[in-house]
């Protein structure tokens, strides 16, 4: 048996991005009950109500299957919502490995061009308040394993070095698009081999 996986889509995309990952790791030996897609609306604030609507998920998919923990793989603004729970919402207790796949950790200059009416692209700004207190202290809080991978092409993300975090494994993706993390090969297999440790 495995620990239970929840994948975590990004802004303005919705779980069927994990389609082919999702088939990587069923033919890696996890079960369809070992891996769970949140949905959720990308339009919101990570830390008033994302994080704590990922929070119940978490809890829901613990009582589900009986495990006392889970990992999480989360790409591009997903990384904001579940490392804010994480860090300020008792994820440390919950989250066995946490990995973000181009998550704007750092904020990204691109997200200023949907600021204005959307909260969550504020979040993904640089120097916001969601960024600065992600940033604030330790980056990878408690015993949660993290890992982080990054593209040097990728253009949604601006910097690229706003992915890596402090007390992460940060693994260079190569040369990928911001969504081509998600059906790449070589990432697939990096992140099922960082959960197994």
């Amino acid at each position: 048996a495995h620990t239970p996986v929840i994948f975590v889509h990004g802004y303005n995309a919705d779980p069927g991005v994990w389609g082919g990952m999702r088939e990587d790791f069923k033919a890696s030996g996890y079960t369809d009950a070992e891996l769970f897609s949140w949905g959720y609306d990308t339009g919101q604030s990570v830390n008033e109500v994302l994080s704590g609507r990922f929070a119940a998920y978490v809890d829901q998919v613990r009582a589900r299957t009986g495990a006392a923990e889970v990992d999480v793989v989360a790409h591009s603004f997903g990384s904001l919502v579940t490392r804010w729970y994480v860090k300020f919402g008792g994820g440390t207790a919950t989250v066995g490995h946490w990995v973000s796949l181009a998550g704007p950790n750092h904020g990204t200059s691109t997200a200023w061009a949907c600021a204005l009416w959307s909260q969550a692209c504020r979040d993904m700004t640089p120097g916001s308040y969601v960024q600065k207190h992600l940033a604030d202290g330790d980056e990878t809080p408690g015993a949660v394993q993290y890992a982080t991978w990054w593209s040097g092409c990728d253009e949604v993300i601006n910097p690229d070095s706003s992915v890596p975090l402090t007390g992460a494994v940060n693994n260079p993706a190569g040369c990928l698009a911001h969504n081509d993390l998600l059906g790449d090969d070589a990432v697939s297999q990096g992140v099922r081999a960082f959960l197994a440790r």
